[in-house]
C-alpha cells in the first residue's frame, strides 16, 4: 500500500477513572487476550502498510513492553517496520506532546524521511476491523485533501464525547464539531484519517508556526471550508473504549456470537503478543456460562456472562457475574463479584462482596496488589 501509518497512543482520559492510573488507554486489555492497540496495528498489517509509527506518552511502560517485538504484527522487516516514538528533550524542544498536531510536529522527520505519498493516521483506543486500502481508494476517487472515517451511531446513544460531522450528498464534510455540549448529529468521527504526506507536513508546520497543537480543532475544524474533507462511512463493528462504560460494553460485546465470529473467525485476523501459558483449567465444581476464559485461568467457582483475562484464579464457591476480571487476579474463596471491573494483579480476599449496577460499573482496585504494570 502506498502509505505509511501513524498510531496515536499517547493520550489519557479521565473517563477511565482508576483504570488509566497505571497504563495507557491503548494498552487496555480487550476480549481476553488482546490489547486495544492490537486492532489498529493489525489493520495496518492487513492493509499492507509496511512502515508504522506509534506515538506514546502517558503511562507508556506496559504499552512499550507490549510493543517490544514487532514480529507479532508482521512488522519485523528490513525495510519499514514498527517505530515507537516518545517525547524527547532536544536542544530546540523540551515539551511533552501538547496535542496530536504537536506530536506529529515533534516527529516530523519520520514523515519527511518517508517516501510513500499518503499517510494513514489512526487512534490506538478503538476496536474495529478496516481495510485502509479501501479508504485510500475512496480518498483518491473523491480527490479529497483529507478523508475522515465516520460511523453512524444509534439515535439514542450519547455521542457528545466524540467529534460529530455533517456531510452533503456527495459525502463532503460541511460541519465538524469536536465534543459538543449538545449533539446535532449522530455521525461520529472514528479518529482515522487519510491525507497526502506532503500536505500533512505543510499543515503541521503551519500549526507549529501559529502555536496550534490539536489535529482535530486546528486542522479538521479550522480548514473544513478551505480543504476538501470527505467522510468514509464504516458500516461494521466499531467501538471506542476511552470511558469505563464503553470499555465494559465493548468487552461484553465479545460474549455475543456474531461479534466473536467477526473478530476471531473471519478474515482478516487480529494479531497480538502471545504469552506461553497453559490452557484454562476447570476444577470439579466449576460452572461457566456464556463467558470468555483466557489461557492460564483456574476456575473453581461459578462464572456467568463475564470476561476473564489471562492467569485469573477463581476460588471455591465464588460467584462472578456480568464482570471483567483483568490479568493475573487472585479471587479468594466465597467471594461475590457482580457488575464490576477488577483491576489486574489484585488479590481479592476471601469472603468479600463487590456489587455494582448495570448503570454504575464498580471498579475494584485492591491496595494489596502484588506488583504494578
Amino acid at each position: 500500500m502506498r502509505a505509511i501509518g501513524i498510531v496515536l497512543a499517547g493520550g489519557n482520559s479521565k473517563r477511565m477513572r482508576e483504570l488509566s492510573n497505571k497504563r495507557a488507554i491503548s494498552a487496555m486489555p480487550v476480549a481476553g487476550s488482546y490489547r486495544s492497540i492490537d486492532f489498529a496495528l493489525s489493520n495496518m498489517s492487513n492493509s499492507h502498510i509496511q512502515s508504522v509509527a506509534v506515538f506514546t506518552q502517558y503511562n507508556s511502560r506496559s504499552l512499550n513492553e507490549h510493543l517490544s517485538s514487532s514480529k507479532w504484527w508482521d512488522f519485523g522487516r528490513k525495510q519499514g517496520g514498527l517505530f515507537v516514538f516518545t517525547p524527547t528533550i532536544t536542544a530546540e524542544n523540551s515539551d511533552w506532546y501538547r496535542g496530536t498536531a504537536d506530536a506529529l510536529y515533534q516527529n516530523l522527520s519520520f514523515l519527511k524521511n518517508s517516501h510513500e505519498p499518503y499517510v494513514v493516521i489512526a487512534s490506538g483506543d478503538c476496536v474495529y476491523k478496516l481495510d485502509y486500502g479501501k479508504v485510500l481508494e475512496y480518498h483518491i476517487e473523491k480527490k479529497a485533501d483529507i478523508t475522515v472515517v465516520c460511523k453512524d451511531m444509534p439515535e439514542d446513544m450519547d455521542v457528545t464525547r466524540y467529534g460529530l460531522v455533517k456531510t452533503n450528498d456527495d459525502g463532503r464534510i460541511t460541519e465538524f464539531e469536536e465534543k459538543p455540549m449538545v449533539a446535532t448529529s449522530n455521525t461520529v468521527s472514528c479518529g482515522i484519517y487519510v491525507i497526502r504526506r506532503r500536505q500533512l507536513i505543510e499543515l503541521i508546520e503551519r500549526c507549529a508556526a501559529e502555536d496550534r497543537v490539536d489535529f482535530v480543532r486546528d486542522i479538521l475544524v479550522r480548514y473544513k471550508n478551505l480543504k476538501r474533507i470527505y467522510a468514509y462511512r464504516l458500516d461494521s463493528y466499531w467501538s471506542n473504549i476511552a470511558s469505563v462504560d464503553s470499555y465494559y460494553q465493548t468487552n461484553m460485546d465479545f460474549l455475543k456470537p456474531d461479534v466473536r465470529r467477526y473478530f476471531f473467525r473471519e478474515y482478516p485476523d487480529i494479531y497480538s503478543k502471545v504469552d506461553d501459558l497453559p490452557p484454562a483449567k476447570y476444577n470439579p465444581g466449576a460452572s461457566v456460562k456464556n463467558s470468555l476464559i483466557s489461557s492460564g485461568c483456574i476456575i473453581n467457582g461459578t462464572v456467568e456472562n463475564s470476561v476473564l483475562f489471562k492467569k485469573a484464579y477463581v476460588g471455591n464457591n465464588c460467584v462472578i457475574r456480568n464482570s471483567i476480571i483483568l490479568n493475573d487476579v487472585y479471587i479468594g474463596d466465597n467471594t461475590v463479584i457482580e457488575n464490576c471491573i477488577v483491576e489486574s494483579r489484585d488479590t481479592i480476599r476471601a469472603n468479600t462482596t463487590y456489587i455494582g449496577t448495570p448503570d454504575d460499573i464498580k471498579i475494584v482496585v485492591e491496595k494489596n496488589e502484588r506488583y504494578t504494570l
